[in-house]
């Protein structure tokens, strides 16, 4: 648990009022001040539903939203201290830049001679100093976005709301967006809530992921997380690109796939249990055929720039992607070779709740184990 966590979500749920469609179901989180945090999931999924319930755009159906230890439920929009980067951004057209970001500001009523000094600050943390008087129809789309990033910290909230407002630049202006939004948020030390369907996107600027499907939370944690311990088929094939096999737990550290065993890290499953184990194809090593943990024949070879996509077959037809900076050639029979670090073993159809119990009591009997054999070893020094 968080403490004093600067928003809230205790079991909100949304869904529509004429036919009671689930939009979000039983939402439980909490949100530490001064991080990024992101909202990941495919069209429809309910992220963009989670931010509306807390900038007040939307309300939820059952449940409590508390931002800053204060339930605001029913507090309206204009008395939350939350402003929303919006997709399509919502800049006035008919006022120019410095306009639009004292815009909030002049609702609020604040000192003129104090919005032009938080305007001016507000630009320059944005790199646009000098745009003071441009219209918003002379903006290209990186400038705009700016602008209403400056709006959204000009008034200094506690929470920045950002609803995919990368989503419609070009790939090389999207990216550069990326660091400048981050370190935006690093320097400000201000509450980001990001909104993207991009699992790049999530990876390459969060502190902290939620894996949004069908209205539900299906695991959150570090990119690192994330991406190196999926919880489940949907979020290894979600979050980067995986070969999921079927699998049987031998032991602890112990899996068979493919009709081979191979030692791996992970533990805390019942003997013989059914489980799918995931490689991702850059963990995935090309090898002469007798050198390989694995023999497959390759089918087809892609130039993505960095690596080659290669896809390979192996003999009981179990179809692999490797990412390699080694080129290969259709047709030919080669190895891949891979470390014992490298599998990760998802046991079927488990719950985030259920993979935090069990790897926390897994952690616990092997804390018990290790103390067990250092005080043996101290007795046997003794003797």
């Amino acid at each position: 648990m968080t403490t004093n966590p600067i928003i809230a979500f205790k079991h909100v749920s949304k869904s529509f009022e004429d036919n009671g469609q689930l939009i979000l179901r039983d939402i439980n989180f909490e949100l530490e001040a001064g991080k990024f945090y992101t909202l990941l999931g495919a069209s429809g999924s309910g992220k963009s539903t989670i931010l509306n319930i807390i900038a007040g755009l939307t309300d939820a159906t059952t449940g409590d939203i508390y931002l800053d230890n204060e339930r605001i439920n029913d507090v309206p929009i204009n008395q939350r201290d939350v402003h929303t980067v919006f997709q399509n951004y919502a800049l006035l057209p008919h006022k120019n830049v410095f306009d639009n970001i004292a815009f909030p500001l002049k609702i609020r009523k604040v000192d003129k001679a104090q919005i032009e000094k938080r305007v001016l600050e507000a630009l320059k943390m944005v790199r646009l100093t000098g745009f003071e008087n441009r219209r918003i129809q002379k903006l290209s789309g990186g400038q705009r976005q700016r602008v209403a990033i400056a709006r959204a910290i000009v008034n200094q909230p506690k929470v920045v709301l950002l609803d995919e407002p990368l989503s419609a630049l070009d790939l090389k202006l999207r990216t550069e967006m990326q660091y400048e939004l981050r370190a935006l948020q690093q320097k400000l030390g201000i509450t980001f809530v990001f909104v993207t369907h991009d699992q790049e996107e999530a990876l390459a600027m969060s502190d902290w992921i939620f894996i949004i499907n069908d209205g539900e939370i299906v695991q959150s944690g570090t990119p690192v997380d994330i991406y190196d311990e999926p919880i489940n088929r949907f979020v290894a094939n979600f979050i980067g690109e995986s070969n999921i096999v079927s699998g049987i737990m031998i032991d602890d550290y112990l899996v068979e796939f493919n009709g081979k065993r191979f030692e791996s890290v992970d533990g805390g499953m019942r003997k013989n249990e059914p489980v799918e184990v995931v490689i991702r194809p850059e963990d995935l090593r090309l090898t002469l055929p007798d050198e390989g943990k694995l023999i497959v024949k390759v089918q087809t070879q892609l130039f993505r720039g960095v690596h080659y996509e290669i896809i390979a077959v192996d003999d009981l037809g179990q179809e692999w992607m490797i990412h390699s900076t080694r080129r290969a050639i259709v047709g030919e029979v080669i190895g891949l070779d891979f470390e014992s670090e490298d599998i990760h073993i998802m046991r079927l159809n488990e719950t985030e709740e259920e993979f935090d119990a069990r790897i926390e009591e897994y952690v616990d009997e092997e804390i018990v184990e290790a103390g067990l054999i250092n005080a043996i070893e101290e007795e046997n020094i003794k003797d």
